[in-house]
């Protein structure tokens, strides 16, 4: 069942492969709710001084007990931003780790299996910090580039709008790159609909929104900020 803990044995390996050839084993589920308390109580331990090894330590044995049927590496991922944001290291819970794991796949599924196997657990940590110091100079050069893109795209707004809700919806599409109408009028503070959707017209006239998504009975279309999607890429946990 979903969101519940698995009460059948699962495994690891290549899709259609048998558990007598699986790469890795999960516990038993048997035994499963045992390491959950453990994992818990690991989780709410205060006698790690570095936050960041325990996270990893918390990663990995997580992704190793595998307590649901499906959605393990998500849950697993979402960890990690929730644990930082818990312990006020981020000041909002969106430091994704994503995108260093899915360039590295082969190398983060070896590290975890040289625990189970070998009991290594010098050489993940050492990937898991590389993981976030990688992972976080890409995003502060994310940040610079929206950084530039908002500085660059102000004149740009107000040129073409020639309106006081200019740097308002400009605003609005760097707090949602793919916004519908209805929010975006709210966003804006324009007074009227038709004020938000002319300005939405011109934006898309000058190149500098696309519509995504057309309207259909009572669903508002969509327009997106194409060149913010670009920089920032797919939001996957």
């Amino acid at each position: 069942m979903l969101g519940e803990f698995r009460k059948s044995q699962n495994w690891i390996g290549s899709p259609g492969s048998s558990i007598e050839n699986a790469r890795y084993i999960p516990p038993d589920p048997i035994i499963l709710p045992e390491y959950l308390e453990y994992w818990e109580k690991f989780l709410k331990s205060d006698d790690y001084h570095d936050k960041i090894v325990q996270l990893g330590l918390l990663h990995a044995q997580f992704e190793i007990l595998h307590p649901f049927e499906d959605g393990n590496g998500r849950v697993g991922r979402l960890i990690i931003p929730l644990f930082l944001y818990w312990k006020s290291l981020i000041s909002r819970p969106s430091f994704y780790l994503s995108e260093y794991l899915e360039k590295n796949r082969d190398e983060y599924y070896d590290r975890l299996l040289m625990i189970t196997k070998d009991n290594d657990w010098s050489c993940w940590i050492d990937f898991f910090l590389t993981a976030v110091i990688q992972q976080a100079k890409i995003n502060i050069d994310k940040a610079q580039k929206l950084l530039n893109l908002y500085n660059e795209m102000k004149d740009r707004f107000i040129q073409a709008t020639k309106s006081q809700y200019a740097i308002p919806a400009l605003d609005a599409f760097f707090r949602q790159p793919i916004i519908t109408t209805t929010k975006f009028k709210e966003a804006i503070g324009a007074p009227k609909k038709s004020s938000s959707n002319e300005i939405l017209k011109i934006l898309e006239k000058f190149g500098l929104i696309k519509l995504y998504e057309m309207g259909e009975g009572n669903k508002p279309a969509k327009y997106a900020f194409i060149k913010i999607l670009e920089i920032v890429g797919e939001a996957e946990i």
